[in-house]
């Protein structure tokens, strides 16, 4: 083991699992996390347990399960008395350091109500020493772009208009953005994040190095946005009509019909159901030179690390906090139940000799968001608290194998609550605490559990893309009872637990850890 540790967790945000070169994606190009991949392991099953952002993070960083967490939805107060990754690494002397966001909204209990974090998605998670923030609604990274000369529009929010666009985008931009690269936030987060490297070589250091990006709006700079040609570009994964696609299940049927372009690209009309093909293409070209422009950014991240001679002492681990539907199922976001949303990418860079035997494999087993602080702790040989959900996936990057009892399944939760930007529960007529759904899914089925609503079940098998509903055919009944079955268990196994292994007793208290 290194007698330094330092670890560099990079969280990118609305990457899907299945674009990496690496796990066989036809199109994109992206060296950098390649030469990562090839030094380290890649988990090609690789599953958060709750979408959007801040839940997504939530259970990231707090290795929780949502059911757990409760930190349900964006604007959503995360619970002030779990701990998280960078409390644990404060108990042994780090300095956990934040450039990025964690989209956190804060406990009421333990704020005043008139805290200004209130007024936005979310703020910093507790914990972190923020070193790259740009600020509740993007104003530091607004201003700095203005330092440095460029002519800010009235709205802010228009840098990332395409080129030649005064008026309303009507879909997918042909055009790059207005902004350069060299004053992209992909840019100005990187930097953020190599001064605080320079600032801190002197001594061990735990860095969270968030991006923005491929996250909307869908718009990329020169040279990024013409890497790739939308006819060379996947096609979406659909029903013919955004009809037929919305007819399998109400909660699908609402975002079909409600789910606006304009949250998606700067000024963007119409519903984002009725793209076309050609516009999705256009849409998944741009997504993806937002891919390529992070990986030349972290080449430079990785380039640091080589000259200051910090890069055979550090771990480095490369997620996402939620997937994009990018069309698939007639969609755009992180929504619903689709593997789409909740499939995320996962490699884990050991610098140690212990890892040389699993460089550059590809690990198949189900893997979890809440496997990540169990990982970073383990390595850094720092006790797992028992409120975490997750178990460390070393053994599979140092031994090459699944430890023994390893899940058979993945799990994950998705709260469809009314919020200000999203009326679902008004528009289903349920009450607020019905608005959710957990889902279980292995290699063959998918099971999707609602609170107030008709279950999903998917044969795996026989439909990969998740097109036909089965949970009505007769045939199926005993194996949707055998994966709810299957649900209850998951659920009462991992019941929050924080308390459970102590125990009073006429010699006192007890732990069973």
């Amino acid at each position: 083991m290194q007698a330094r540790k330092n670890v560099l967790l990079i969280v990118v945000d609305q990457w899907r699992g299945d674009t990496l070169p690496m796990l066989g994606h036809p199109v994109i190009k992206t060296p950098h996390l390649e030469a990562l991949a090839a030094e380290g392991v890649t988990f090609a099953r690789h599953y958060t347990q709750a979408v959007p952002c801040g839940p997504g993070r939530a259970s990231l960083l707090t290795g929780q399960y949502l059911m757990n967490h409760r930190a349900v939805q964006n604007t959503i107060p995360l619970d002030a008395r779990h701990t998280n990754i960078a409390f644990e690494v404060r108990k042994a002397g780090y300095d956990p350091a934040l450039v990025g966001y964690t989209t956190t909204t804060p406990d009421p209990r333990v704020v005043s109500a008139q805290d200004p974090r209130f007024k936005v998605l979310g703020a910093d998670m507790e914990g972190w020493r923020p070193v790259g923030s740009w600020g509740l609604k993007m104003e530091a990274y607004f201003s700095w772009v203005a330092s440095q000369g460029f002519a800010m529009p009235d709205n802010p929010w228009d840098i990332w208009l395409p080129q030649g666009l005064e008026a309303h985008d009507h879909g997918a931009t042909g055009k790059p953005s207005r902004i350069p690269a060299a004053l992209s936030d992909t840019t100005w987060f990187t930097d953020r994040g190599i001064d605080h490297l320079r600032s801190t070589a002197h001594k061990p250091w735990f860095l969270h190095l968030g991006y923005y990006r491929p996250h909307p709006p869908f718009s990329a700079p020169a040279p990024y946005h013409d890497m790739y040609d939308p006819a060379q570009c996947p096609p979406a994964l659909r029903a013919g009509t955004a009809r037929e696609e919305a007819a399998q299940h109400p909660l699908l049927q609402f975002y079909v019909e409600n789910i606006k372009r304009q949250n998606f690209f700067q000024n963007g009309q119409g519903l984002g159901s009725a793209m076309s093909q050609a516009e999705v293409r256009q849409m998944r070209a741009t997504y993806y030179g937002l891919m390529s422009e992070i990986d030349a950014q972290l080449g430079r991240v990785f380039q640091f690390l080589k000259d200051t001679g910090q890069w055979d002492n550090t771990l480095i681990v490369l997620t996402s906090d939620h997937g994009e539907q990018l069309g698939d199922h007639h969609l755009l976001g992180k929504i619903g139940y689709f593997d789409q949303s909740y499939h995320i990418p996962m490699i884990v860079r050991d610098p140690g000799a212990q890892a040389n035997g699993t460089r550059g494999t590809v690990v198949d087993a189900f893997t979890e968001t809440i496997d990540t602080m169990p990982t970073l702790l383990d390595w850094m040989g720092l006790p797992v608290p028992r409120t975490c959900d997750g178990r460390s996936l070393l053994p599979f990057v140092h031994d090459g194998a699944a430890p023994r009892g390893w899940r058979t399944e993945v799990h994950y939760e998705f709260d469809f609550r009314d919020l200000f930007y999203s009326k679902p529960e008004s528009a289903l007529g349920l009450p607020m605490d019905d608005c959710s759904l957990a889902v279980t899914q292995d290699e063959h089925y998918k099971y999707v559990h609602f609170g107030a609503m008709a279950p999903l079940f998917f044969d795996l098998n026989a439909d990969p893309g998740q097109m036909h509903n089965v949970a009505a055919q007769p045939s199926y009944a005993p194996l949707i009872l055998k994966y709810a079955q299957k649900m209850l268990d998951w659920r009462l196994r991992y019941a929050e637990r924080t308390l459970t292994g102590y125990a009073a007793s006429p010699e006192g208290l007890l732990s069973r850890m």
